[in-house]
């Protein structure tokens, strides 16, 4: 039983069928029926004009987004543990050929304003130093917490003050959501995020995520970012539809909301072995080397995540169960 990665769990059923759906001749790359309805939907989400871009990964959307809005002599802020620093192979530097990351500390992997500050405040302004450009924040975060819209906001609001753009990693923003139970735009734009990487690969999609621009006026030459990093499929109505489909009936919600169910299960049988809070998928336990053999004997698939501790991740498809024999194993430690 796998709980190492929502990456590993299958598409959802409505994804397939808008596959199939969309098996049919249209026009090519972006050009087709279901691309051009992207904007008008997910700008009826957000409550907002919105631009979108399909693109194939996470990492794609990440560096796309930050090569929108930092130059390659400026420098992006964002967490030491954000997955742009520490699991994208030096993707965002690549893409926005040669910025600095630029790392904060926080706790659960979150910034804060004066965690921000904490770096920016030391940069002079002058030709010696790297000047900030961006803010990247991660929601949910590294370790599963989620930024609230006031956080955010205090966050865009400093950003705003510094004429910095805010972009937001969203690889599991749907779990955020589920577990806020806000509307989408109160912990976006209306927080002041400027960019959205809104990740479905890990809620039920196959090969699709959404790049959203809040700035409109950004997205032109992000298109062509798109084509130059060779991320223009010409078959792109295959990413589209899944989006689409996806956003239909709320199913990107009740996928998160499932997952985010079967992490509460596994955190009530941790209890006082938990290392952060659970407010989406994941799930941070101390476990012993002893203790994590016992549950993979059991067959239980994991991350260990550094010494004496484990990663558990629930996906959209695992429900009550699937979760409760692991949380049974937990118990019995």
């Amino acid at each position: 039983m796998r709980f190492f990665s929502d990456n590993a769990a299958p598409a959802c059923p409505e994804v397939l069928a808008a596959l199939n759906a969309a098996n049919v001749q249209d026009t090519a790359y972006d050009g087709d029926a279901w691309s051009a309805r992207l904007d008008a939907r997910f700008s009826e989400l957000f409550g907002t004009r919105v631009a979108v871009l399909w693109v194939p990964t996470g990492t794609a959307a990440n560096a796309l987004a930050l090569a929108s809005i930092c130059p390659p002599y400026g420098g992006i802020v964002c967490h030491r543990e954000a997955h742009i620093q520490v699991d994208e192979a030096g993707a965002p530097e690549f893409y926005t050929h040669g910025a600095k990351l630029l790392l904060a500390e926080g706790e659960g992997a979150k910034l804060t304003p004066d965690t921000l500050r904490a770096v920016l405040d030391p940069i002079r302004k002058d030709v010696h130093q790297v000047q900030p450009h961006a803010i990247s924040i991660t929601n949910a975060t590294e370790y599963g917490l989620a930024y609230t819209p006031d956080e955010v906001a205090a966050i865009g609001k400093l950003a705003r003050k510094r004429e910095l753009a805010l972009h937001m990693d969203g690889a599991r923003f749907a779990n955020a959501v589920a577990f806020l139970g806000c509307k989408p735009a109160d912990v976006t734009w209306r927080a002041g995020v400027d960019l959205l990487s809104f990740g479905f690969v890990k809620n039920g999609g196959m090969s699709a995520e959404a790049l959203i621009f809040f700035r409109p006026s950004l997205i032109e030459t992000a298109r062509i970012r798109r084509k130059r990093a060779g991320h223009l499929q010409s078959k792109g109505r295959y990413l589209a539809a899944q989006l689409l489909a996806m956003l239909d009936d709320d199913v990107w919600l009740q996928n998160a909301r499932a997952a985010n169910a079967g992490a509460a299960m596994l955190a009530g049988a941790a209890g006082e072995r938990l290392l952060h809070p659970v407010e989406a998928n994941e799930v941070f336990l101390r476990l012993s080397a002893e203790e994590a053999a016992s549950l993979r004997k059991q067959a239980f698939d994991f991350y260990d995540w550094g010494e004496g501790a484990a990663r558990l991740v629930v996906s959209w498809d695992q429900d009550a169960a699937v979760v409760q024999p692991l949380v049974d194993a937990i118990a019995a430690l």
